[in-house]
């Protein structure tokens, strides 16, 4: 399912503090490298500094070096943009979302 025409969209930030952290960061990379050999683009969210990751990946959004429970906090805004300016390129009204339920609920 992947190949050059699906970019993939991937979490890479590090807390090197944190050895759950560097561990999701070493498998993002070994996932990265897969998706390099099936000719997928990449688009990398990476800790600031990370220049390894500059050469990983096709495109890299660096967000700051942050606590391992911080750093989503970052990651979410750019994801979020991007998310956004993706939906008005393909013509899709952001504003008014079809079929959005809004209501109250009150117990």
């Amino acid at each position: 399912m992947i190949d050059e025409n699906l970019p993939v969209v991937i979490i890479a930030t590090c807390d090197s503090s944190n050895a759950g952290s560097v561990l999701r960061y070493q498998k993002n990379v070994a996932n990265i490298r897969g998706f390099r050999q099936q000719s997928a683009r990449v688009i990398a969210i990476a800790s600031q500094g990370d220049e390894a990751m500059r050469e990983l990946a096709d495109h890299v959004i660096f967000v700051p070096q942050a606590p391992e429970l911080l750093s989503p906090i970052l990651e979410i805004v750019p994801l979020q943009l991007f998310a956004y300016y993706m939906a008005v390129r393909k013509g899709l009204d952001v504003d008014r979302p079809r079929n959005l339920v809004k209501s109250v609920t009150r117990e």
